[in-house]
């Protein structure tokens, strides 16, 4: 029995002063008064204990802002893209006129079921962080996987600004192969200039250091004046960036129609990398775009450029029936000798100012010279192997 209770049966049954028991029990008279209100107007059940959350309160978000932000969660998740609770506030600026801050939208959040607890997460403050200073200053590398709607398995070729978080291209190919990467990267350094730095893991596109040698994008980059750093072996925390644009890509993809071929999944990420540069708040960007942070500040570049690299791009052409292919170099047509061994093969144009190198799709350097401007026929050079017959032949 309740102390309520126990005034009220005192005074009622018993015919007990309400002043002796204010003064034997230490409570006051208008507190026991009450009591008898409420069990003359309810009986034994209104003597129990009430609420004391307030009827109303003046800073409570209006249902229509509370409506607004489920609305956009649903959407957002429905999309593919992040519908965290800094991303909802992001968006929800151009829906309300007064939106509520990043805990408030977190509780209307969790009051619907929509938070799933994560305590097995590492906290934040356990990471050792890095991020370069300016745009430019390292991109970031890595291959992933994804099946068509026939469940064969392609690969997407992510690369990603250290800094701003752009990404800066977003591919798709059977296979990667060495010259694709070298192709993705020439294409993207086009639009957005040469980096000082390109970070990746050891993925044989990407690393010759388990064969003993280098592929064709290290000798690229060395030859740009660009520093090439792997990751450890087994580490992918070094890569966290891109291993961490992996996921996001990925959970946008698995909201969309399986993709019935290359080109389709081509257009899907294109889509994607247009939200993701353009319109999708970043929080380790202070929540803006990555394309803001891009254009904020000043870019890096390599610290050992090549003055005469005026020029750097990839083209891809064949071999015609004569063993050569065509560049156009100064405003002119040069056509540089392969071999007739070559003919019909697809090749790639290497072009780093007058250096020109020449790969197969297999990544066989075919041949490597200087462009020389006096020449529209750039004639293979003779080997010594030739110059040793021309001096024997000579001599008989």
């Amino acid at each position: 029995m309740g102390l309520g209770r126990y005034v009220v049966d005192a005074i009622v049954l018993e015919g007990r002063s309400p002043s002796e028991l204010a003064r034997s029990h230490h409570i006051s008279r208008s507190w026991i008064y009450e009591l008898l209100s409420r069990y003359r107007s309810g009986g034994y059940a209104a003597l129990e204990p009430r609420s004391r959350r307030p009827r109303s309160c003046a800073h409570q978000v209006r249902p229509r802002v509370q409506a607004a932000v489920l609305k956009l969660r649903h959407e957002l998740a429905a999309a593919g893209h992040d519908a965290g609770a800094h991303t909802i506030a992001h968006h929800l600026s151009r829906r309300v006129a007064t939106v509520p801050s990043v805990a408030t939208i977190w509780r209307i959040l969790s009051r619907h079921g929509l938070i799933t607890p994560q305590p097995h997460k590492r906290p934040r403050s356990s990471f050792t962080r890095f991020e370069a200073q300016l745009p430019n200053e390292m991109w970031q590398a890595d291959s992933t996987h994804w099946l068509l709607a026939d469940d064969r398995d392609v690969e997407i070729l992510n690369l990603i600004d250290d800094h701003s978080r752009v990404a800066l291209a977003a591919v798709a190919f059977t296979t990667v192969k060495a010259a694709d990467v070298v192709r993705v990267f020439a294409e993207a350094s086009g639009r957005y200039g040469l980096p000082a730095s390109f970070l990746s893991d050891n993925g044989a596109v990407f690393s010759g250091g388990s064969r003993g040698g280098k592929v064709l994008l290290e000798t690229e980059l060395e030859r740009l004046g660009i520093r090439c750093i792997h990751s450890t072996a087994y580490h992918p925390q070094t890569c966290g960036k891109v291993e961490r644009f992996h996921q996001t890509l990925k959970r946008f993809l698995a909201r969309q129609s399986r993709p019935e071929s290359l080109a389709h999944l081509q257009m899907q990420l294109d889509v994607f990398r247009a939200y993701y540069n353009q319109r999708r708040p970043h929080r380790a960007l202070g929540q803006r775009t990555p394309l803001v942070a891009w254009s904020a500040r000043i870019k890096a570049r390599p610290p050992e450029l090549p003055d005469a690299v005026t020029d750097f791009r990839v083209r891809q052409d064949k071999v015609d029936s004569c063993g050569r292919v065509t560049l156009r170099y100064l405003s002119q047509l040069r056509h540089i000798y392969i071999g007739r061994a070559h003919k019909g093969a697809t090749i790639r144009l290497l072009v780093a100012g007058a250096n020109v190198r020449v790969v197969r799709d297999d990544g066989q350097l075919l041949r490597e010279l200087t462009l020389d401007p006096s020449r529209d026929y750039q004639s293979r050079a003779p080997t010594p192997v030739h110059n040793v017959l021309r001096q024997v032949s000579s001599m008989s």
